[in-house]
């Protein structure tokens, strides 16, 4: 997602967006022009807003409510707006729109405490910043995999009643099925979908509980280990073509909270003729 200039949008421009402004503001520094505004603005920034961005030692000063008419939209590359109960103005711009759409935390016609309403504009402003914090995580984001398929397993007390549920969720039978797990291949979701029975045992990533996706071919594994690597990404094992089980030319990689990510690639007619008579993985980087 590429964007420099950000633009937080609602009706009042009193609270919601103002709370995005100030806190885009500190989170992206000099990288992203950000600004908000609203279609009809109060005129005043609301004191609660004011007072929950003071808490976490932001500076207020130059926060004032201002009008969409004040604001270059030619300027502007994302637009995010934040009504939930309003009507959201609509903008003749081209730039990309979100809707973060959450309740007006300024509570008017409800009798509340001066600490329940802080409370309550606190909540909006962390869940605003933790929406900022994945907004930031997509800015300029390393060159994408190309996916063919997604690979994904959970553990289920009983396979027979899941493989039923699943079955219509889906809607497709199962591709292949033990009395320990159930394979569900949509071409539909560009799905691998595998459920296994929760008996207790350990489960290890080289069996069918982990994650996957599936690329194009051994060029496309090799690239996406290189990808990961200028990006940073944990790589829990290098590219390698593996013989045992199903043949693949697999790349582990770790996400952010420790779970294994397989990306994988199926040999080709031509490079399974290739196979070696100890059948040991053959490293490819």
């Amino acid at each position: 997602m590429q964007f420099d200039r950000i633009l937080f949008l609602c009706v009042a421009n009193s609270a919601r967006s103002q709370l995005a402004e100030a806190l885009a503001r500190r989170r992206f520094g000099d990288e992203v022009e950000v600004c908000s505004a609203g279609s009809r603005p109060s005129g005043r920034v609301n004191p609660y807003a004011i007072k929950v961005l003071e808490e976490i030692g932001i500076d207020t000063s130059d926060l004032r409510s201002k009008s969409i008419d004040e604001i270059d939209l030619d300027r502007i590359d994302l637009i995010v707006t934040l009504c939930a109960e309003e009507s959201c103005p609509v903008v003749a711009a081209g730039a990309r729109r979100l809707n973060w759409a959450m309740p007006d935390p300024d509570r008017k016609d409800e009798d509340l405490s001066e600490e329940e309403r802080l409370a309550i504009f606190r909540q909006t402003r962390d869940a605003i910043a933790g929406r900022i914090e994945v907004l930031a995580a997509l800015r300029d984001l390393p060159e994408p995999l190309d996916p063919k398929e997604f690979h994904a397993s959970i553990r289920v007390p009983d396979i027979a009643e899941a493989a039923r549920f699943y079955s219509w969720l889906l809607g497709v039978e199962p591709k292949d099925w033990t009395h320990r797990y159930v394979v569900f291949v949509s071409d539909q979701l560009r799905t691998n979908f595998v459920v296994l029975v929760d008996d207790g045992l350990e489960l290890h990533h080289d069996t069918l509980y982990h994650l996957g996706v599936e690329l194009a071919d051994r060029q496309a594994v090799i690239d996406a280990y290189h990808r990961a690597v200028a990006a940073g990404f944990p790589v829990h094992k290098p590219p390698r073509t593996t013989w045992r089980g199903t043949p693949l030319h697999e790349l582990w990689l770790r996400d952010p909270g420790g779970n294994l990510v397989e990306i994988y690639a199926r040999l080709t007619p031509e490079e399974l003729a290739r196979m070696p008579a100890d059948q040991e993985p053959e490293l490819l980087v």
